[in-house]
């Protein structure tokens, strides 16, 4: 009972943090406005996450306890994300934080979705996120460069 309701919310904000998270890597770079609340739902959402899957771990230890420091990581880097926006911080650090968040919410999604499956989906599943997601955080922070006085989107 109690692990049915634990998996439900960790289901329902991971779903939500997985659908806000491209909003809320665009909404970095402005501190004030409507899409600051994608980014905030976003961090909150994350922090839901994280907790959920401690306690879904802590149930099942053997099993599960690889969650955690996937967990504790994706949050982190939320909380460190939400820090440097709210606070201006650099655009690295927001893009990086942001993104490298999300690309482990994913990660843990597609590596709890594989199970038992090969070996090739198992290290594709830990691999993949961040190779398919590490240039578009590198792109969020420098922009496209038409003009080479341009300056990153998240400076705007």
């Amino acid at each position: 009972m109690v692990r049915g309701v634990i998996l439900s919310m960790h289901i329902a904000s991971g779903v939500a943090a997985l659908v806000l998270g491209p909003l809320a890597l665009l909404a970095a770079r402005r501190r004030l406005g409507r899409r600051a609340q994608a980014r905030d739902a976003y961090h909150w959402l994350v922090l839901a996450v994280c907790a959920t899957a401690v306690a879904l771990s802590a149930l099942a230890w053997q099993r599960l306890w690889w969650l955690v420091p996937i967990a504790v990581l994706s949050y982190g880097l939320a909380l460190v994300g939400q820090l440097a926006t709210v606070g201006g911080g650099p655009a690295w650090v927001r893009a990086h934080a942001w993104g490298g968040s999300y690309i482990a919410l994913v990660t843990a999604l597609l590596v709890i979705s594989v199970g038992n499956a090969s070996t090739t989906a198992q290290v594709l599943a830990w691999i993949l996120p961040a190779a398919v997601g590490l240039p578009f955080v590198i792109r969020a922070h420098t922009g496209t460069r038409t003009d080479p006085r341009s300056r990153s989107r998240f400076a705007r």
